[in-house]
């Protein structure tokens, strides 16, 4: 296929609004999947994926399509649609020249749509609007075409209207990515310079890496190097992606394909690197690359003793796959060994410890999710903490700083009320309100990743009614009153049970935390003293009760006094 006939595009959209239905029919329509081998979102392999209807790995397939007796190549990119897999999507994003923005006629615009439309606007992308469930009884598509036009400023009087479901206007979108996507720029005569945008561990080949050839081109058997760890390797097998790999011998400026080289790890090859040929390198690496950082942490504590050696195994499994997964060992003296582990964010973190326990049949114990913190420590060193007992002792910090976010949430007017008060219970520091349409709002607060990471999106959709939509990103750290709040049962103190609070929050945090701990802890034979405390000071305190001999069982009626006399002797 010449370079004018090849269209690279990826489909972008909130969570739920028909990507990978919209996929499927792609790849149907297309014939690139026969009609007996398909199956409900093809793309999606995980059976985590189809039951929670949610992309988590993005995949792509390589679509022939006959317009006006001319062949032409489509390479399709699915990308997630939540928050927690951003810098995934911009790398997609990145190979690609062109984007369908999939909005759902009954639901309109929502966070995420916003988000990935930022993104692809930054990366110069083509996009093709496309009102899908257009099927559906609650269907508006009108409104939602005046609710694009007025929010993100897409021209809407040519948006294709669809149905992924019942196969409606998939041609009409198959001709307007002929179209309207531009074709890849002809810069074969450069150096090599391919774009990572996805990498996954298969147990006989070593790491299979998904590329999209910006500059010159890859063969078979050539010596590649990556730019930003500058390992080298020897391409093995290279290939496409239709949506089963075929070999190929080469691939030229403007295709995706795939790329095996005994890579032994996928940290080795990370999302946004940049693939070049060792001996004639490119003089500079394609921009965007940064590497996973985790942003929420929580410690994970096999139920059985004896299983910690299989969840070491277990997690080192999926690190395999999962470049941003980090883990290190930790113990504790309530829990016994552990580890201690990052994720990208909640979603990420529900995903592993799901995977963890269906997978390798592993029973977990789950502490409450916490952010890295900042110490500045008196002696000017500057200490990362994630673990709330390893945090520095009063006297050796000056302060401690935690991270903020900028959070976005679209919301119907009718429940701005209810949502600025979650805001204001949160810590959040109000930044404005515009009213993107006459009916919604969106909202900016400045808020605590550690207020985020807790129920707030649970908050969120249950004071909207689940109306509301929200989009965050890190914006940086700031210094805080923050304290260390222990707890302590029968005296011992239990660092599992350990957090980190903002001090006007303590007392609260404190009493909820006795107050199960009373519940949930079995009666002893003695009294047990549940307090929670900061440093020596006690701020919290409830206390179990000792089991007691039933003295009144032989006692069946009678006197009042009798009954005494045996209460008196049992003190």
């Amino acid at each position: 296929v010449p370079i004018t006939n090849i269209r690279n595009f990826c489909i972008i959209a909130h969570i739920d609004h028909g990507k990978s239905t919209l996929a499927d029919k792609l790849l149907e329509m297309t014939g690139t999947v026969q009609k007996r081998d398909m199956k409900q979102q093809f793309l999606d392999n995980m059976d985590l994926e189809r039951e929670r209807g949610i992309t988590i790995k993005l995949q792509a397939a390589r679509m022939r399509y006959i317009m006006n007796n001319e062949p032409y190549c489509l390479n399709l990119i699915d990308t997630p649609g939540h928050v927690d897999f951003s810098y995934e999507v911009s790398r997609s994003l990145a190979a690609c020249e062109g984007a369908l923005l999939v909005v759902d006629a009954s639901q309109g615009v929502e966070a995420q749509t916003l988000a990935n439309v930022y993104l692809a606007l930054e990366s110069n992308l083509e996009i093709i609007p496309v009102l899908n469930k257009i099927d559906l009884p609650g269907a508006e598509p009108d409104r939602i075409a005046q609710e694009i036009e007025e929010i993100i400023g897409l021209d809407c009087s040519n948006a294709i209207r669809c149905s992924a479901k019942e196969g409606i206007g998939i041609i009409e979108i198959l001709d307007a990515i002929v179209t309207k996507v531009p074709p890849p720029k002809d810069t074969l005569k450069n150096p090599l310079r391919a774009l990572i945008f996805d990498s996954y561990y298969d147990a006989y080949r070593g790491v299979i890496v998904y590329f999209r050839v910006i500059d010159g081109s890859i063969r078979k058997g050539d010596k590649i190097c990556f730019m930003a760890n500058k390992k080298e390797y020897v391409a093995d097998e290279i290939g496409v992606l239709s949506p089963n790999q075929m070999e190929a011998d080469e691939l030229h400026a403007g295709e995706v394909g795939y790329l095996s080289a005994s890579i032994r790890s996928v940290a080795d090859a990370r999302v946004g690197d940049t693939i070049t040929h060792f001996a004639k390198r490119a003089e500079s690496a394609l921009p965007g690359y940064s590497e996973a950082t985790p942003m929420v942490f929580c410690g994970l504590f096999p139920l059985e003793a004896d299983q910690f050696e299989e969840l070491r195994e277990a997690l080192g499994r999926l690190q395999l796959n999962d470049a941003a997964l980090k883990f290190e060992p930790e113990s504790s003296s309530a829990m016994g060994f552990g580890f201690r582990c990052g994720f990208l964010g909640l979603l990420h973190m529900e995903i592993v410890q799901e995977r963890l326990e269906r997978e390798y049949n592993l029973n977990l114990i789950i502490t409450a999710p916490s952010v890295v913190y900042r110490v500045n420590c008196s002696n000017n060193e500057t200490v990362e903490c994630s673990n709330p007992s390893l945090l520095p002792e009063p006297g050796k910090r000056r302060s401690i700083e935690e991270p903020y976010v900028k959070i976005e949430l679209l919301t119907p007017k009718d429940y701005i009320g209810p949502i600025m008060e979650l805001g204001q219970e949160r810590r959040g520091e109000f930044k404005e309100m515009n009213y993107i349409t006459e009916n919604r709002a969106k909202l900016t607060y400045m808020l605590p990743l550690a207020e985020m990471v807790g129920d707030f999106f649970d908050q969120l959709k249950s004071r909207s009614k689940g109306y509301a939509s929200m989009e965050y990103s890190v914006v940086g750290y700031r210094v805080s009153d923050l304290v260390k709040l222990d707890i302590q049962i029968n005296g011992e103190p239990v660092e599992a049970l350990s957090t980190i609070v903002h001090k006007e929050k303590a007392y609260t945090v404190g009493r909820a935390l006795t107050q199960k701990l009373k519940e949930l802890i079995p009666r002893q034979m003695f009294k047990i003293p549940i307090q929670a405390c900061i440093g020596a000071k006690v701020i919290a305190s409830e206390a179990l009760s000792a089991i007691r001999k039933d003295v009144l069982s032989k006692c069946y009626g009678g006197d009042i006094s009798r009954k005494k006399k045996l209460l008196k002797k049992q003190v």
